[in-house]
C-alpha cells in the first residue's frame, strides 16, 4: 500500500468491505508495535465503490466511440488492473474491458494466475471473458448490468454453474446495475439516432 496504508478486510451485514487505514507517524522503533487501536483514518471501499471506478473507465470507452464497458481487477483492496472496451480502436475482437483488465493485472503481478483477485465489470461477461476469468483463477466476479443477448454468467449461459469445470468464481450480479444499464441504453439510443440522421 502507498503512503504507509494498511489494509483491513472486513464483512459487515454480508457485504464485502475493504478498509484502507493510515497509521500515525511513528518512529522506526515503535512501528513494530503499532496496534489497530491507534488507527487515525479509515477509508472503506465497497463493491459499489469499485463498480463506480469501472463506470469511469466505461466513460472512456464511450468517449472513444466504443460500447461503454469498464472493468477493474482488485487484489487485497488495491486496484491492480484496469480496462475498457476497445475492440474497434484496436482492431481486436478480444479487446473487451474484462480481457484488458485481466491482462493489465497479470502484467502488474507478473503472473497469469490471478488467485485471490476480484473482477468488477459494468456488464455481464460474455463467454470469452468468462472463460478468461476461469483460466486466470479469479476468485470473485462482480458485474453491474445483465446482458440478455450474450451474458455467460446467468443470462444466456451460466458457465460458473457448470460442475464439470475445474474452477468456479463467486459471482455477484446487479451491483449498480441501474447505472450500468442506463449508460449502455443511452449509448445505443444515441447511436440509433445518429444512424437515422445519416440515412
Amino acid at each position: 500500500m502507498s503512503d504507509g496504508c494498511i489494509l483491513v478486510k472486513n464483512r459487515v451485514k454480508g457485504k464485502h468491505l475493504r478498509a484502507l487505514v493510515k497509521p500515525p507517524q511513528l518512529c522506526y522503533g515503535c512501528r513494530p508495535f503499532f496496534q489497530v487501536a491507534f488507527l487515525t483514518k479509515i477509508i472503506v471501499m465497497t463493491d459499489a465503490d469499485y463498480m463506480r471506478l469501472a463506470l469511469e473507465l466505461a466513460k472512456q470507452a464511450q468517449a472513444a466511440g466504443e460500447v461503454p464497458v469498464g472493468a477493474v481487477v482488485v487484489k487485497d483492496g488495491e486496484i491492480i488492473g484496469r480496462g475498457y472496451n476497445a475492440p474497434i480502436s484496436r482492431n481486436d475482437p478480444s479487446a473487451h474491458a474484462e480481457m484488458l483488465a485481466l491482462r493489465d493485472a497479470a502484467q502488474q503481478t507478473g503472473n497469469y494466475r490471478l488467485t485471490g483477485c476480484e473482477l468488477f465489470v459494468t456488464l455481464e461477461p460474455c463467454l470469452m471473458c468468462a472463460g478468461a476469468v476461469m483460466h486466470a483463477r479469479v476468485a470473485r466476479l462482480v458485474y453491474g448490468a445483465s446482458d440478455p443477448k450474450t451474458g455467460a454468467c446467468g443470462s444466456v449461459l451460466d458457465v460458473f454453474a457448470g460442475t464439470r469445470l475445474n474452477h468456479h468464481a463467486e459471482v455477484v450480479a446487479g451491483v449498480l446495475g441501474g447505472e450500468c444499464g442506463a449508460m449502455l441504453s443511452n449509448f445505443f439510443a444515441l447511436r440509433r439516432l445518429q444512424q437515422q440522421k445519416q440515412s
